[in-house]
């Protein structure tokens, strides 16, 4: 979940002049990874070779 703090740091790089599509992206780029930190932190991953498994099974 996307904290205050780390919204108004997001706002701050951000060009003077800039869309809402380009804040929008950018939130949930920091979303998607705050994410993965979390899932990688609570040791919800899985192998290189269970990826493997998944991407043959993708394509069956």
């Amino acid at each position: 979940m996307l904290s205050k703090s780390n919204l108004k740091e997001q706002i701050e790089k951000l060009p003077e002049e800039f869309s809402t599509d380009d804040l929008i992206e950018r939130l949930i780029l920091i979303d998607k990874i705050e994410t993965g930190n979390s899932q990688s932190e609570n040791g919800e991953v899985i192998s290189e070779k269970g990826l493997e498994n998944e991407i043959k099974e993708w394509f069956e």
